[in-house]
């Protein structure tokens, strides 16, 4: 295959809702470019991009796939990312890469949530956007209602490029109005018939047009003093207008067409070639040093991995752009992260799983590896004399989704771990590990439809039955008054038995407390924990009741139960122990007699100092829009939120509220379809604080008869 230099590569992303067609343009695409003599459909199930068998079952893209064509002797690298929201890492890595992210925009349904979503992650990343209105072909399709949503959710900066002359069945003609022609298309794609715009069309066209070369004349100060000077914009200038205007995002540039058809695709290609920003035009990538890295080949080899899959019969496949230098096969580089050597085995560009051989590939461009030792998503490799810090990472969003995960027979929990871990692996937003406190493997992602697809892969691949469950919430127990206890452990057995008698007195801790002055403190030991909160252990023991040497086993035996509370086995916290009496015996006292009297004692005392639940509790942040505010919070006040204040973000609303975790489970869920999709959310932990007496009473009642259940 050729090597394409910098300046003849194009790199670009498909984004867009389920169902808009990406999948659809990029076999136009392939085939427009002569990548393959057939298209196929998703209906088909023969789609380049979808060729994976969950993909193939649930006719969606659940993977972004690499792919390329050649078009006007230029290579355009093209990512097919997918529809659903809840794969925004796949989404976002695609973005991340992309020096211009195409938007399809359904023309029956117009701007729909995920475009929304994946626009703010080009915000993010100052990723140039063109949208291209598809499905076109449509009885129902309505043209100027989706420009009026664009123009509404991205503002006026959305800009006319194309539009269509004859939409639903037959459609085959569009306005072109940087040539100000009409562009027909025969069905199945190909180079369109350039005729004279029709004169019922022509003051439509000219007016759209003069909207078009005043924007285009803002990218530059040199291009607007030729439109004021002429009225006008030649078509390069225009063109170079255009490619200014998005590489600084003062313009989204709006075609159309119909991808099953093949109407407007060879438009769209011949824009991307000619307007859309080469790799040396766009923005580069720096290192966390702050140097960057702008496509240029006379600098030392520099790549960055935005993408690492696991294919059948290659194994890890490792995706990467070159933002530096020339890559070879049999090159040696380092991996900042670990500092070893990687070796550059074989490259490959790909469309989908078919793969094509390549001897090297310059800056700019994107291509695959297979066989890296010690390689993850976000990692740079360089040459080993250049010693770079490494890139900035991919900066993936929060899990907004959280589920108990176990296998269901217990002798595969390590094979499960493993294959969690590849899956973070395969995808970062998808996060396990296991919580001490809660005893459960904790599965983190991003929806429910999200941990659909990793059922999925278990059933299917992995063949491992799992089980997946609420998580327990994290609660807290401490006391709200102060309380005495005493307990006596003794046992005889024959020989030296086992005595320990301890008396001690515990309260809250709070800020500015008084010590009690019924018995003096010797001794005081602070112990911040390490779930939050601490403990105060005092040693008030006078005229030797008990032996020095036993308090530290006394110690243990209240930390072992501040580790599993007296209540709901929760941790404790922000208690004050007094340990003021007891009795030994000369030779049946030792150090376990101490630490089981002193563990009950302080069972009894903390059941008897007015002992509290507390609950973790959230900052929430939810972000709709306003038509669905009511909806949500309603929902909310459901969930025992406190609403703490309202703000507005253009046409949505976002609503700041403080609510406990307990009543957060599934929310993703919940807002997502009384949002339709539409609503966001952010949460952040604040504090703690009591339970209200009801909720506390039913969490007693569930751990009783728990225990009854394990005894």
């Amino acid at each position: 295959m050729k090597i394409f230099q910098t300046d003849e590569i194009r790199n670009v992303a498909l984004i867009g809702a389920a169902k808009s067609g990406k999948t659809t343009l990029s076999e136009g695409m392939l085939f427009e470019g002569n990548m393959i003599n057939r298209k196929g459909s998703v209906d088909d199930k023969n789609t380049v991009s979808d060729y994976r068998q969950i993909e193939i079952d649930r006719h969606i893209s659940v993977n972004a796939t690499l792919m390329h064509t050649i078009y006007n002797e230029k290579k355009i690298n093209i990512i097919d990312a997918p529809g659903f929201s809840d794969f925004t890492g796949d989404i976002q890595s695609s973005v991340c890469v992309a020096d211009t992210a195409i938007f399809t925009i359904n023309g029956q349904a117009g701007v729909e949530a995920t475009t929304e979503n994946a626009w703010h992650q080009t915000e993010k990343s100052n990723t140039p956007v063109v949208f291209f209105v598809n499905y076109l072909d449509h009885h129902n399709a309505n043209f100027d209602e989706a420009l009026g949503q664009m123009k509404d959710y991205f503002g006026d900066k959305v800009t006319v490029v194309q539009y269509p002359v004859n939409t639903g069945e037959g459609f085959d003609s569009i306005i072109d109005l940087m040539y100000m022609k009409m562009l027909k298309f025969k069905q199945g794609g190909g180079v369109a018939e350039v005729l004279d715009i029709p004169a019922n069309e022509l003051e439509k066209a000219k007016k759209l047009h003069r909207s078009l070369i005043e924007n285009a004349s803002e990218g530059d100060e040199a291009l607007m003093e030729k439109y004021f000077e002429n009225d006008d914009l030649s078509l390069e200038d225009t063109r170079l207008g255009i490619r200014l205007c998005l590489a600084q995002r003062g313009m989204f540039p709006v075609l159309c067409g119909a991808a099953k058809h093949g109407i407007g695709i060879s438009r769209l290609l011949e824009f991307i070639i000619k307007t859309c920003p080469t790799p040396e035009q766009s923005m580069g990538r720096k290192t966390t040093s702050g140097k960057e890295y702008t496509y240029k080949v006379s600098d030392a080899p520099a790549l960055f991995i935005f993408k690492i899959s696991n294919e059948q019969h290659l194994g890890e496949v490792s995706q990467f752009k070159v933002y530096g230098g020339t890559i070879f096969e049999g090159q040696d580089l380092i991996n900042p992260r670990t500092g070893n050597k990687e070796r550059i085995s074989q490259l490959f560009v790909v469309n989908g799983k078919n793969r094509e051989k390549v001897e090297k590939v310059v800056a700019g461009d994107i291509a695959t590896t297979i066989k890296l030792k010690e390689v993850r998503t976000s990692d740079s490799l360089f040459d080993p004399k250049a010693a770079d810090e490494p890139f900035e990472m991919i900066q993936y969003p929060d899990p907004i989704f959280s589920c108990a995960i176990k296998a269901a027979n217990s002798t595969e929990d390590e094979k499960l771990g493993s294959i969690l871990q590849e899956m973070h692996r395969n995808d970062p937003t998808i996060i396990a590990g296991m919580s001490r406190e809660l005893r459960q493997l904790i599965l983190q992602c991003q929806g429910e439809y999200h941990l659909n697809t990793i059922k999925w892969y278990f059933d299917h691949v992995h063949k491992l039955e799992i089980e997946t469950f609420s998580p327990k919430v994290p609660y807290r127990e401490t006391i709200t008054k102060t309380a005495k206890a005493d307990y006596r452990h003794k046992k005889q057995s024959g020989g030296s038995g086992q005595f320990g008698e301890v008396h001690l007195m515990v309260q809250p801790y709070v800020e500015g407390y008084k010590e009690p002055t019924d018995f003096p403190v010797r001794g005081k030991e602070e112990h911040k924990l390490p779930w939050g909160g601490v403990l105060i252990f005092n040693n008030c023991i006078v005229g030797g009741s008990i032996d020095a040497r036993f308090l530290p086993a006394i110690f243990k035996g209240v930390m072992e139960r501040l580790e599993e509370g007296p209540l709901t086995g929760s941790y404790a916290r922000d208690i004050m122990v007094y340990v003021y009496d007891g009795k030994m015996h000369p030779v049946d006292s030792n150090e376990l007699s101490f630490k089981l009297a002193g563990r009950q004692a302080f069972i009894a005392a903390f059941k008897n100092a007015g002992p509290k639940i507390m609950e973790p509790i959230y900052d929430l942040s939810v972000r709709m829009p306003e038509d669905m505010m009511g909806g949500v919070m309603t929902d909310l006040q459901g969930r025992r939120a406190v609403i703490m204040g309202m703000d507005s973000d253009g046409k949505y609303q976002i609503i700041n509220a403080k609510v406990p975790l307990a009543e957060m489970d599934k929310y993703s869920t919940s807002l997502s379809s009384i949002t339709s999709g539409r609503g966001t959310f952010k949460m952040k932990y604040a504090e703690y604080m009591q339970v209200p007496t009801e909720v506390q009473a039913k969490l007693l009642k569930d751990y009783e008869e728990k225990s009854k259940d394990n005894e």
